[in-house]
C-alpha cells in the first residue's frame, strides 16, 4: 500500500468532515470534539514524530495541556470510538457487499518502551523488534498490543485492539493502580483477547469469508475450537510439532507431510507480489469428522519451491472450499502487515509517548481512526479514476 499524500487529494477535507459527523457524539463537549479533530489532523499530518508536543505545534498550539488531557483525563469512551471505527471502515471496505472477499486478520506488534512505569511494558518477546534487521524478532522492554484487521478487495483497516497485560502485572494490584488499570482488568492470553475483537466484529455484523492468525493464534486449541463453534472458517498456521489425529494415533504435522505422497502436491500462484506471482507448492488433506457448523476441517501444507521450507495451517471451510481456496486465504494475511505499516508511518501508531490504560487505548484508538480515513480516502480516489477517464473519452468521442 502506497503512502497516500493527503495534499494531492481534493475530496479529503470532505471525508475528514463526514468521519467526525460519524464520531462526534463520542465526545460529549465542543472542546473535546475539537481537541480530537485537531489529534486526529495532526496524526495525519508529515512530521518527524507525533507525540502531543509536536502535535500542538503543529496545530499552532503554545502547550501540549489540551492534547494530553483528551488522552488521560477527560471523560470520553474509547470503546465507543472503536465501535464507530468498525462501522465506518466496514462501510468503505464494503465489507457486507457481495464477493467482498472479507477476511479478518489478527496479530500483534510491540513498541519498544524504556522503564517500568508504561502501562503493560516488559522484557518480553517482540517479532517486530529489530524488523529492519537479518534476524527481526527479539526479547526487549516493550509493550504488546493485539490487533485486527479488516480485508476486503477494496484495502485493510486495522478495526480492533486490545493491549496484552502480562502477568507480571496482574499481580501487582499497586503497579496497576499507578497506570491507571481497571479493578476488573485479569490476566488474558494473546488468543483470549483475539477472540474477544473478533467476537465483536461478528457480533456487529461482519460476516467475513476466513478469520487469519499466525502460530501464536493457531497453536491455541480453545481459539479454534472458538471459531468452529461460531460456524466461522478459518486458516490459521501451526508449528511442525502440532498434532493430529490419524486413523487410531497422533501424528505431528511435519511427520505428516513427510509422508504425504507426491501426487497431492500442486504448484500455483496464490496472489502477486511485488515481485511477480507467490508461487508455491501445496498439499491438503481433510482429517476429522465435521464440525457442529456442517464445516470440514483441513491440513494444508506450503513447501517453498527454491529452498523446501514448509509451513503448516490448519483450516475449517465450507465443504465445497477447494485447497486452493485455502491457499488464497492463507496468503492474505499480509494484509494486516500493510495495516500495520500504513498506521505507524504515517498515523503514528506506534510514536505515543503516554503510560496509562486510558492513554493507550486513546491514543490506539485515534490513530486507527485516522489510518481508517486514509484507508476510505485512497478508495475513493481510486474508484474515481475510471469515472473520470470514462467522461474523457466520451468527451473525445464527441
Amino acid at each position: 500500500m502506497d503512502a497516500i499524500h493527503l495534499d494531492d487529494v481534493s475530496s479529503w477535507p470532505s471525508h475528514f468532515d463526514s468521519l467526525f459527523d460519524r464520531v462526534g457524539a463520542v465526545f460529549p463537549r465542543s472542546d473535546l470534539r475539537h481537541q480530537a479533530r485537531g489529534y486526529v489532523r495532526g496524526l495525519l499530518a508529515s512530521l518527524d514524530r507525533k507525540n502531543s508536543w509536536q502535535l500542538a505545534e503543529h496545530l499552532g498550539h503554545d502547550k501540549p495541556f489540551g492534547l494530553q488531557r483528551l488522552l488521560s483525563r477527560a471523560s470520553w469512551d474509547a470503546d465507543a470510538l472503536r465501535d464507530e471505527l468498525l462501522r465506518y471502515a466496514c462501510d468503505h471496505l464494503g465489507a457486507n457487499e457481495d464477493r467482498a472477499d472479507a477476511v479478518l486478520i489478527v496479530d500483534e506488534t510491540g513498541v519498544l518502551k524504556k522503564g517500568t512505569k508504561s502501562v503493560g511494558v516488559q522484557r518480553q518477546y517482540s517479532g517486530t523488534a529489530g524488523e529492519h534487521s537479518a534476524s527481526p524478532g527479539r526479547i526487549e522492554n516493550c509493550q504488546i498490543g493485539v490487533f485486527l484487521a479488516l480485508s476486503t478487495r477494496k484495502g485493510h483497516a486495522l478495526i480492533d485492539r486490545a493491549l496484552y497485560l502480562p502477568e507480571s502485572w496482574c499481580d501487582d494490584r499497586t503497579r496497576c493502580d499507578e497506570a491507571g488499570v481497571p479493578e476488573d482488568v485479569t490476566f488474558k492470553t494473546k488468543p483470549q483477547l483475539a477472540m474477544e475483537m473478533i467476537g465483536r466484529a461478528l457480533d456487529a455484523g461482519v460476516k467475513p469469508d476466513f478469520v487469519l492468525a499466525d502460530e501464536v493464534y493457531g497453536n491455541d486449541g480453545k481459539f479454534r475450537r472458538f471459531l468452529e463453534s461460531r460456524g466461522q472458517a478459518f486458516v490459521v498456521a501451526v508449528a511442525s510439532n502440532q498434532r493430529l489425529w490419524v486413523g487410531f494415533e497422533q501424528k505431528r504435522v511435519d511427520q505428516i507431510a513427510a509422508d504425504a505422497p507426491q501426487e497431492s502436491w500442486s504448484r500455483f500462484s496464490v496472489a502477486d507480489g511485488s515481485k511477480g506471482p507467490r508461487v508455491y507448492d501445496w498439499s491438503a488433506a481433510t482429517f476429522g469428522a465435521p464440525t457442529e457448523h456442517g464445516q470440514q476441517r483441513w491440513l494444508l501444507i506450503r513447501r517453498h519451491i527454491e529452498t523446501g521450507e514448509l509451513a503448516y495451517y490448519l483450516c475449517c471451510a465450507k465443504p465445497e472450499s477447494t485447497p486452493k481456496d485455502l491457499a488464497r486465504a492463507a496468503a492474505r494475511r499480509w494484509g494486516i502487515e500493510v495495516a500495520f505499516e500504513c498506521a505507524k508511518q504515517q498515523t503514528g501508531l506506534d510514536e505515543y509517548e503516554v503510560r496509562s490504560w486510558d492513554g493507550w487505548y486513546r491514543h490506539i484508538t485515534l490513530s486507527l481512526l485516522a489510518a481508517a480515513l486514509l484507508t476510505a480516502v485512497r478508495i475513493a480516489a481510486t474508484e474515481a479514476k475510471p469515472h473520470r477517464s470514462g467522461r474523457r473519452s466520451k468527451s473525445r468521442r464527441r
